[in-house]
């Protein structure tokens, strides 16, 4: 039977152990990510055997991580779910394996495909350099910042009072408060800073006449993947977000950086699609039932 609570910080030692096992390249697929984000979708985990479960209020699981007998989760989490299970942010690898459980079970499958919630994947290469033609645009954004008396520096605790501040003016200025996801992000920046060590996060800043004017926060995701999970400039720099983007890269020892969903917002599309990625990779919700 499966029981579920609320994740806490002190959850984080047996979920690596199960998120390295399955070495997924998905953004959800974080410890740090599930923890500050919890409101999101008022989400609940528990562990079932060798496998990581997390659920929404609306009963749509996550894929498990981890390792074990994989028919086994699968028929337990549609116990829990009763005439349907939904599960989301399914990739072609995952769905290799709910295909053999459908099979196995006689069961049916609807699939939604839905690319707001495909993460955008770059070379790290590319993100540290902004080499070629199709980076042109972005180089001349760095050349405009470079103008400034600009330094950048490795996020440190004594930057957090700072960086927290200037995430809720940003917030204030722009309303945040009258959207939910605005509200439950400004919680999630609170919770990576307040456990930044315990979550193994790193970050960067960027300075213009010692005045903080961007930040980022993200971590090592799986074997070949850093994840961004957190990134703020000053529009009124020209170049910021460039700026801060290209200097973290820099720092990043990763083949691969995942820089998330664009949650169908058509601005945050347009600015994902403009550092070109690689490859998305795709994650769709998949409904199993009789």
């Amino acid at each position: 039977m499966l029981n579920f609570r609320k994740i806490t910080i002190d959850d984080r030692f047996w979920i690596r152990e199960l998120l390295k096992k399955s070495d997924y390249r998905g953004c959800e697929y974080s410890f740090a990510n599930n923890l500050a984000w919890q409101r999101l979708s008022d989400t609940m985990i528990t562990r079932f055997e060798d496998f990581y479960l997390s659920v929404t209020a609306h009963k749509t699981f996550t894929f498990p991580a981890g390792d074990g007998d994989y028919d086994k989760v699968l028929a337990e989490m549609l116990r829990y779910s009763g005439e349907k299970l939904v599960i989301s942010n399914v990739t072609s690898e995952m769905m290799l394996i709910i295909d053999k459980f459908i099979k196995k079970n006689n069961l049916k499958k609807e699939v939604d495909i839905d690319n707001d919630w495909w993460d955008y994947i770059y070379f790290q290469s590319d993100l540290a350099t902004f080499k070629g033609k199709k980076y042109e645009k972005k180089r001349n954004h760095l050349n405009r910042f470079y103008q400034y008396n600009w330094e950048y520096k490795p996020l440190e605790k004594e930057y957090f009072n700072e960086c927290i501040a200037f995430a809720a003016l940003s917030y204030n200025l722009k309303d945040g408060f009258t959207e939910r996801s605005s509200v439950v992000e400004q919680y999630a920046i609170d919770r990576f800073f307040e456990y930044f060590e315990e979550m193994e996060l790193m970050g960067g800043t960027l300075w213009v006449d010692d005045l903080l004017v961007a930040f980022t926060i993200g971590e090592k995701l799986n074997s070949d993947t850093f994840c961004t999970h957190i990134e703020k400039a000053d529009i009124n720099y020209h170049g910021a977000f460039t700026a801060i983007n290209n200097e973290f890269a820099k720092r990043i020892d990763c083949k691969y950086i995942n820089r998330e969903e664009d949650m169908g917002i058509m601005g945050l599309r347009k600015s994902k699609i403009s550092y070109k990625p690689c490859f998305q990779l795709e994650k769709n919700t998949v409904t199993i039932f009789s």
